[in-house]
């Protein structure tokens, strides 16, 4: 089922507290933004308070945020970036993604799907692409892809945890036309692929920000330029060392009332010159927030943080 138009932005989104936080020793892999542990008594709570503090943000903006605790003892410790195992769809599809890291996939709980039916969600099917954890095929939902919705275009990032075969798939099945490349960063004097794709692009209603220079294959980048001019996107670009702080790593939201609104963490927003600001501020109004503590020992930012519900209201 296809809806005539879907929506780019939605003012319901999931968030997850964070839970045994730390850096994980499972993501260290390939996750060259994620800094190892140097213990601090306070790490946990720390990112327990940017976590609150930022929720309370964009709940003052009018966004309708639904917390969830993880309180049945699981270590979790990416508990907070719910995007990677879920998405919620307007057709009121379900998707369930799998998960490089092992301690990751034990995020993946019915617990909190309930829990947003019982808020008043509805969903016609659940749809679980886990299975393919077995033949080591990854997907990490909105971490991996990064949508165009209304256009129906999925752009992504191939690497360890976004494999191309299932990209494809995924496009297939759900209706999006696929758009891979490959995005590198610098690491030690060589370049190696960017783990997620939202680390370095971020599709809104009428723009886009992206890292240009990280898709060193010419024709690469220029197929990816021409997809967001000919679905109407202002492309706005952000150099490496911008990534670094996160920059890549936004989400457009919009209110109850309609506002529109670029979420970004604080570290992001005091990375960006002012003609980004003001080529970002003549689309939407921003909000930025700090998440130091998660950036830094997690390895994510405000987009990781946010799984958006796009779900039909049963009211």
């Amino acid at each position: 089922m296809i809806f005539k138009k879907m929506k780019q932005t939605t003012e319901n989104v999931l968030m997850v507290k964070p839970a045994n936080f730390r850096s994980n020793e499972e993501t260290l892999a390939n996750n060259y933004y994620q800094k190892r542990d140097t213990p601090f008594q306070s790490m946990e709570s720390s990112a327990i308070l940017e976590f609150t503090n930022f929720v309370a943000k964009l709940r003052e903006h009018g966004i309708h945020v639904l917390v969830c605790e993880q309180e049945d003892g699981i270590d979790t410790p990416d508990a907070h970036f719910p995007n990677n195992w879920i998405s919620f769809h307007q057709n009121g599809n379900i998707i369930v993604y799998p998960m490089f890291a092992e301690n990751r996939r034990k995020e993946r709980r019915k617990s909190i799907i309930n829990t947003i039916i019982n808020t008043g969600f509805s969903s016609t099917k659940t749809i679980d692409y886990s299975f393919y954890e077995s033949t080591n095929q990854f997907l990490e939902g909105t971490g991996s892809l990064v949508l165009d919705r209304t256009n129906r275009i999925a752009y992504a990032a191939i690497s360890d945890r976004t494999d191309i075969t299932l990209f494809e798939l995924f496009c297939q099945e759900h209706n999006f036309k696929s758009v891979p490349f490959q995005a590198n960063q610098t690491v030690s004097d060589k370049r190696v692929p960017i783990y997620h794709t939202n680390v370095m692009m971020c599709v809104a209603e009428t723009f886009a920000v992206i890292c240009l220079d990280s898709i060193d294959n010419h024709e690469e980048r220029k197929t990816v330029i021409h997809s967001l001019e000919q679905s109407g996107k202002k492309i706005i670009t952000i150099t490496e060392k911008q990534v670094e702080s996160f920059a890549g790593n936004m989400l457009q939201l919009r209110n109850q009332k309609g506002q529109r609104f670029l979420v970004m963490s604080t570290q992001a927003f005091q990375s960006l010159n002012k003609s980004q600001l003001n080529a970002i501020e003549n689309e939407c109004e921003i909000i930025h927030s700090p998440i130091n503590t998660i950036e830094t020992y997690g390895g994510g930012s405000a987009r990781c943080m946010i799984a958006e519900i796009f779900l039909p209201k049963t009211n």
